[in-house]
């Protein structure tokens, strides 16, 4: 026996669903001994998640965990295996939010979404506004529960077209909640006209933890004098606490990023080799069926053509980009045609326009930079 294969007792697998943990559909997949004593369990979380302007079912591994006395056994491979096969079963495509380096590429997953968050210098907010941080910003309030269906819409409606962002269902609720030491979710609700026109969440922080700075953890506004105020509410607070700048984890492509790029920023992106934001295809030819309206937007084809109908059949059988690692990335915006050209990756000269179109990475108003919400990354 080698020393990676389950040692004897071996660990029964079970499976249990249906359970909700802060508004997504969970199923704890576990590993036990035959007296029922815990070996490894991990969770999958169901959500859907667009690739664009089309949402499809997805789940999402989370929670992965070993018993100490079981670890280096073999079992967490066993256990990702069987779950990925049930989760194949169900859905095309899976994910997970953060991923070990160097761990997770063996089961089919890869980086497929970058990092990135903008700067802003609070005395460029200031003199953009032309006001004193002094004063209170009108229209900014704390939050409550019944802010939440207006937050919902407000961000689906910001991200109706975005690679990797998750359609909110009515019920959603991922903020923080208030526990012992912890204030949970801090959030600010610009309010005009009797009704909500955008509203920040800022990161959650212990109580204790010290004040030296200040992250925005999604920001979300109907228009730009909308997002101008929530940035200068969001100085002012920094003005108070002595701060000379925040982050706020938004993209530069969103129409907070363009606010801020205006006033002045800094924007960090990230593409880790290896872990973070992690994603494999479970089943191609029935995931890039579902995706054939955006890709048939992202092309700009009305009606189907021989040459159109040739390029999809040959991406959904796999003779275009037969690896699933590169699709994916493809898919989501992480990779352009010409980054998968540069990977060594050949495509039939009759394919190349049409393959531009479906994939050009980002940067465009119709098909935005892929942005990993914190709020989403369950």
């Amino acid at each position: 026996m080698s020393d990676h294969e389950p040692r004897e007792p071996r660990a029964a697998y079970t499976e249990l669903a249906d359970q909700e943990v802060r508004s997504l559909r969970v199923r704890y997949c576990r590993l036990r001994t035959v007296g029922g004593e815990p070996v490894a369990e991990l969770e999958v979380l169901s959500f859907q998640l667009r690739f664009g302007a089309v949402a499809v079912a997805a789940e999402g591994i989370g929670g992965v965990e070993t018993q100490p006395e079981f670890r280096r056994q073999g079992h967490m491979s066993r256990l990702l295996r069987q779950a990925l096969a049930g989760m194949a079963q169900r859905v095309d495509v899976a994910f997970v939010s953060n991923g070990i380096e160097g761990v997770y590429e063996q089961f089919g997953f890869i980086g497929a979404v970058a990092e990135g968050h903008l700067v802003i210098p609070v005395r460029n907010v200031e003199q953009a506004v032309g006001d004193d941080l002094g004063t209170a910003v009108p229209g900014i309030r704390s939050s409550s529960p019944a802010d939440l269906p207006a937050m919902i819409r407000m961000y689906n409606t910001a991200h109706a077209q975005r690679p990797w962002t998750h359609a909110r269902h009515p019920g959603w609720n991922r903020l923080i909640p208030q526990a012992t030491w912890k204030p949970g979710s801090q959030t600010l609700v610009l309010q005009t006209d009797g009704a909500a026109a955008g509203y920040a969440v800022l990161e959650g922080r212990a109580f204790g933890d010290p004040l030296g700075s200040l992250t925005v953890d999604e920001l979300v506004a109907e228009n730009a004098a909308a997002a101008r105020l929530l940035l200068m509410a969001i100085a002012r607070l920094c003005w108070k606490r002595r701060l000379s700048e925040f982050t706020v984890r938004e993209p530069a492509d969103s129409l907070t990023g363009r606010v801020a790029r205006h006033m002045g920023c800094t924007y960090q992106q990230r593409f880790p080799p290896s872990g973070g934001m992690m994603a494999a295809v479970l089943n191609r030819s029935s995931l890039v069926r579902k995706l054939e309206p955006e890709l048939r937007r992202r092309a700009a084809v009305q009606q189907s053509d021989k040459a159109y109908d040739r390029a999809f059949d040959a991406l959904r059988r796999g003779d275009l980009f037969p690896d699933d690692k590169a699709l994916i990335r493809l898919l989501l915006g992480y990779w352009s045609t010409d980054d998968a050209y540069v990977h060594g990756m050949s495509v039939p000269e009759r394919y190349r326009d049409l393959c531009t179109a479906w994939f050009p990475r980002g940067g465009t108003q119709s098909l935005p930079t892929p942005y990993a919400h914190r709020l989403d990354r369950y």
